[in-house]
């Protein structure tokens, strides 16, 4: 809920709107169910959506962190815990959207709960994982992959983790960067709007406030902030990295300027970096399993 630019709007109303102003382009949401989303209401969300536009809506689910679910005013589990939570709600997404009616007592509670608005096809559930272990953990359940940009070496980790123990479906990631003119302009916006997200596990899930984050962060250097956003004035370098990405195996990649100003962003990269990438356009999402007959 908590954004460095000052912005958080509702993710599903947006998404809402997003999937009705195209007909082609596919869409995703990541959502951590258990505390602050309970899990029948996701499902129907995800329902509804898959429904009204089939084959371009998948959801990704994650363990979630303290700064948005601490809203609940419950308090916030060690990891284990809601890794298990998470497992949970996976299996009664799968039952509902396969039309059964669910009850369910353990970390999250559901009483007869049914979707009455089924999608044609269930659509992927993905797993959202940022080390090793939670890749591997993921290709137990999910439908694909979704991870965030970082070093070469680390990303191969993840895929290899995830792949080696039989995870199924494509594989996304999510690319921040930061593009600017100038060398120093793009250095200095992701600075201003990076630094407090510079810090990795378990921070990242603990830290439960804004306020906090800004603490942390007051001796984040900005070569700190370069290990987790793509910087560069440079649109040649932007194209190298990305087709990197997509020769490491990712299916899809999601493009995440940092700066809040986004119109000269889409307008320079897809112009000039997206039409020099040697890839295919995707397929429309669907899981391959799991589907509501």
């Amino acid at each position: 809920m908590e954004c460095p630019s000052g912005e958080s709007g509702f993710a599903w109303s947006w998404l809402g709107a997003a999937l009705q102003a195209t007909d082609q382009l596919l869409f995703g949401v990541v959502n951590a169910p258990g505390q602050r989303y309970q899990p029948g209401i996701v499902a129907q969300a995800v329902a509804s959506l898959a429904a009204m536009y089939p084959g371009r809506f998948w959801v990704a689910l994650g363990s979630g962190e303290a700064s948005n679910e601490h809203i609940t005013g419950a308090g916030w589990p060690r990891k284990d815990v809601r890794t298990a939570r998470l497992r949970e709600c996976v299996d009664v997404f799968r039952a509902l959207l396969r039309g059964e009616e669910v009850s369910h007592d353990g970390l999250v509670t559901v009483d007869r709960a049914r979707l009455w608005t089924q999608p044609p096809d269930v659509p992927p559930l993905i797993g959202a994982a940022c080390s090793t272990a939670t890749a591997a953990w993921c290709a137990e359940w999910a439908d694909g992959l979704i991870t965030v940009n970082a070093s070469r070496e680390k990303l191969r980790e993840i895929v290899d983790a995830y792949r080696d123990v039989g995870g199924r479906g494509p594989l996304h990631l999510q690319a921040h960067l930061s593009w600017a003119p100038d060398e120093d302009e793009a250095r200095a916006l992701a600075y201003d709007q990076w630094r407090t997200n510079a810090h990795g596990p378990p921070a990242s899930w603990d830290i439960d406030s804004a306020e906090l984050f800004d603490v942390v962060s007051e001796h984040v250097t900005p070569e700190q902030v370069a290990h987790s956003v793509n910087i560069s004035s440079d649109l040649g370098r932007h194209t190298a990295w990305l087709q990197e990405y997509a020769e490491l195996g990712f299916d899809a990649v999601i493009l995440h300027h940092v700066g809040r100003e986004q119109g000269p962003f889409i307008y320079v990269f897809g112009a000039k970096v997206l039409p020099r990438l040697d890839v295919t356009r995707p397929l429309p999402a669907k899981a391959k399993e799991y589907q509501c007959v």
